[in-house]
């Protein structure tokens, strides 16, 4: 796929992915393509029994993830940009620290063989938090499967997230600090976040904004 502008947004669970993704998709006049996790049938068996249903969810969202990544694929050269609330890189992160030793083998070999037709974005969008931030926000948005959610799992997660990150280098990155700010209800907050994503980008950037007082 080369549309005109492919960017994806990521982030740990709770960051607000999904809600940049549909405010930017509307500002830009994009395609706005969201990952189907509610379709995934292990996931809330998952949260009550990660050993046993780990492998079960993680191959659903990657084969799921797979197939909206080629159907982007068949998106004529000309159409208007995507934006997407993940990326397909995504789904071995959470492989890798949901899954055993031999589970995480067999994920791969069936991983690396997709990945070989899956296209990078143009840029990425990396929503950052602190795990306390992240657990406020998952208790807030109060899905059933999420309502147990452990500390240590999601502070796990972030960990992983940031050192992908940390390394990434297959396209542009922004990095955005969510930790003192509210781009959905602040318009001001907002603002600032679209102006910094607006300027031309090579390389990693980073955005850490002020606290909005009002």
């Amino acid at each position: 796929m080369k549309s005109a502008y492919y960017i994806t947004i990521e982030g740990t669970i709770g960051v607000g992915k999904t809600s940049l993704a549909k405010i930017l998709a509307e500002r830009l006049d994009a395609r706005l393509v969201m990952e189907e996790f509610e379709e995934n049938p292990f996931l809330a068996d998952f949260y009550k029994n990660p050993e046993q249903y780990a492998f079960q969810t993680q191959l659903f969202f990657l084969l799921s993830r797979y197939r909206q990544q080629l159907d982007l694929q068949q998106m004529e050269l000309f159409t208007k940009a995507v934006v997407a609330d993940y990326m397909f890189a995504k789904d071995r992160l959470f492989a890798s620290l949901n899954l055993n030793d031999k589970e995480m083998s067999l994920y791969n070999s069936v991983a690396n063989l997709l990945e070989k037709n899956v296209t990078y974005p143009d840029m990425v969008i990396y929503l950052q938090s602190d795990t306390d931030h992240l657990m406020d926000n998952i208790m807030k948005r109060g899905r059933d499967y999420e309502l147990n959610m452990d500390w240590k799992y999601i502070d796990a997660l972030n960990m992983v997230y940031n050192e992908y990150f940390f390394r990434y280098d297959k396209s542009p990155l922004l990095i955005i600090n969510t930790n003192d700010i509210d781009f959905v209800n602040n318009e001001k907050d907002l603002e600032e976040i679209l102006a910094f994503i607006r300027t031309p980008v090579q390389g990693t950037k980073f955005f850490n904004p002020i606290k909005s007082k009002f």
